[in-house]
């Protein structure tokens, strides 16, 4: 593989980051797909199938694993297969401390605190336009802690300046 470096300029790009190596099964998936690619099937022989649906997700919501289709062995069906796309991680981040803070007690924390707001964030989602800064002020937290919420949910995503729900 390729000695590729993930390069973040942005302090929220670390949550995907943190929420794979903070977890032991995802971890391991990870370093799987380090090694060799790998298809969804695969990573369920050694790992949870939930574990890896998840731990997929946030790869491709940190823009950190390759896809592409496994030729099939004739009169299969062809399979996405999978690997890690970087080697080496390089980061020039500036944040004040309270967006730091935000950011990793997103991506460690499992406290009920985090899934009231994460509640909260969605139901406001459902009745409005989905802008970062609306959003922000209608739940009374930061825009940075609602752009690291969404990068923690599976299912939601930054898009320019809103946020938006993910199809699987």
């Amino acid at each position: 593989m390729l000695g590729q470096i993930k390069v973040v300029n942005d302090p929220v790009e670390l949550v995907p980051l943190l929420v794979i190596f903070n977890n032991t099964a995802y971890k391991k998936i990870f370093d799987s797909l380090s090694l060799n690619w790998m298809t969804q099937a695969e990573l369920a022989e050694k790992n949870s199938e939930k574990d890896v649906e998840e731990c997929l997700l946030f790869l491709r919501k940190g823009s950190l694993i390759d896809e592409q289709w496994r030729m099939p062995t004739p009169g299969q069906k062809s399979e996405k297969e999978y690997r890690a796309t970087y080697t080496r991680f390089r980061s020039n981040i500036q944040c004040n401390f309270a967006d730091l803070a935000d950011i990793l007690y997103i991506s460690t924390s499992n406290d009920e605190e985090l899934r009231e707001r994460a509640q909260k964030l969605e139901e406001e989602l459902d009745h409005s336009s989905g802008s970062i800064g609306d959003l922000a002020r209608k739940v009374g937290v930061s825009q940075t802690y609602i752009k690291s919420l969404s990068k923690r949910i599976p299912h939601l995503d930054v898009k320019g300046q809103g946020l938006v729900r993910l199809e699987k």
